[in-house]
């Protein structure tokens, strides 16, 4: 019979799982404080959060929220990074961080109700971010709108062209 930590704790790790797009794992050990400070203030520049949890409660909560429960990842110490907005600014930002620190290693993650293992995540961080995508996009749509300003703008003037063309041929009467 779980205690009434455990509950509380189980109860606070589905609240969080309902709001989530993603939830990263990654195996802390061998961090410092101070690295994990470092860490933490990244992630939370990349609009998330991160978080130690048991990994029994935490397979739980996955399990009564419906999600995959990670049983292969779920082993020895984790820290699990929840992010409500961009997905892939998550992933970079731990990417990245374990570039520099070999101690934080990526083991996975859940994204959209589906389980990615390590590499799979990896591949999520070198996706461009969702600002990135929406600067690119706004790029495309002006390039359409420009091009589309030049074709209309240079039908009349085509036009006047001609008509100049025409009138500088026919002999004066």
């Amino acid at each position: 019979m779980p205690n009434a930590q455990n509950k509380e704790a189980l109860a606070k790790i589905k609240e969080e799982l309902d709001g989530v797009s993603a939830v990263w794992v990654v195996d802390y050990r061998g961090l410092t404080v101070k690295d994990a400070q470092q860490l933490r203030r990244e992630i939370r520049e990349a609009g998330a959060h991160l978080v130690v949890y048991k990994n029994t409660l935490m397979h739980i909560a996955l399990e009564e929220s419906g999600l995959p429960t990670m049983e292969d990842i779920l082993e020895g110490p984790n820290a699990f990074v929840f992010t409500e907005a961009d997905p892939a600014a998550a992933a970079k930002a731990i990417k990245e961080f374990s570039e520099k620190n070999e101690n934080l290693v990526i083991k996975g993650g859940i994204m959209d109700g589906a389980e990615y293992d390590a590499a799979q995540v990896v591949s999520i961080a070198s996706l461009p971010s969702r600002e990135e995508l929406y600067a690119s996009m706004a790029a495309a749509l002006s390039s359409i709108a420009r091009g589309l300003a030049v074709t209309i703008n240079g039908v009349p003037q085509g036009l006047a062209q001609a008509t100049r063309q025409v009138a500088e041929q026919k002999p004066a009467a």
